[in-house]
């Protein structure tokens, strides 16, 4: 497995709150998702995760079992158990739902969203502009989109989306990484701000659905070049 290791405060805490070990096992690999200290295509050692993490492998088994369920992690016939890959039509499948899924959120978010939320979305896409270091812009961008995903005030599409954010995190580096797709990215989200402030659920539909093409496209074009190197 990659030798840097993510950090424990998670495991910590959840010792603190008392959640239960398997739970603890799958906080701790999500986190090192997350954190890039577990990339797609890592192979996982049961045995080396356990005693990283301090539990027994009963745990950290029933973590990974309930991860392989969820998509993110895999059994190869070659390299054993490892942090799912995503080949050209996954990503493919990915974007695809999250066009449909973010699509109906903004839709909704037009209709539903109070002059607060509309307001703290403002709010986020204007800080966008004041920062420069890629880390702070993904950070600031997830926090757009899941402030829009709950101005849609739809429990159970919430639900789906933040499934989905997850195994979006197996995608790796964020296509705002790329020069010009942050103030790209900035432009679309004010337009799907516009559409909430006016009240019109079809065009923050389908400006939500370009901004996903967009970002789709950028994500594309650096899995070709990657083929190339």
């Amino acid at each position: 497995m990659a030798e840097r290791k993510p950090r424990k405060s998670a495991t910590t805490a959840a010792n603190q709150r008392g959640e239960p070990r398997s739970e603890q096992a799958y906080r701790y690999i999500i986190d090192a998702i997350k954190e890039g200290s577990l990339p797609p295509g890592t192979r996982i050692r049961e045995v080396e995760l356990a005693e990283r993490i301090g539990l027994s492998r009963t745990p950290v088994r029933e973590a990974l079992n309930r991860l392989q369920l969820e998509g993110l992690v895999a059994n190869d016939p070659a390299r054993g158990t490892i942090i799912t890959e995503l080949d050209h039509g996954m990503i493919s499948e990915l974007y695809a739902m999250r066009e449909v899924l973010e699509g109906t959120a903004a839709g909704l978010a037009a209709q539903h969203a109070s002059e607060v939320e509309i307001a703290f979305l403002r709010e986020i896409s204007e800080r966008d502009a004041r920062l420069s270091d890629t880390a702070d812009l993904v950070k600031n961008n997830k926090l757009f989109h899941t402030t829009l995903y709950r101005c849609g005030h739809n429990r159970y599409l919430l639900k789906m989306l933040n499934s989905l954010q997850e195994s979006m995190m197996l995608l790796g580096r964020s296509t705002l990484a790329k020069p010009g797709r942050a103030e790209t990215a900035r432009s679309e989200h004010r337009a799907i701000i516009d559409a909430l402030e006016a009240r019109d659920p079809e065009a923050a539909e389908r400006l939500a659905r370009t901004h996903i093409r967009e970002a789709y496209k950028v994500r594309l074009e650096a899995l070709f070049e990657s083929y190339d190197d």
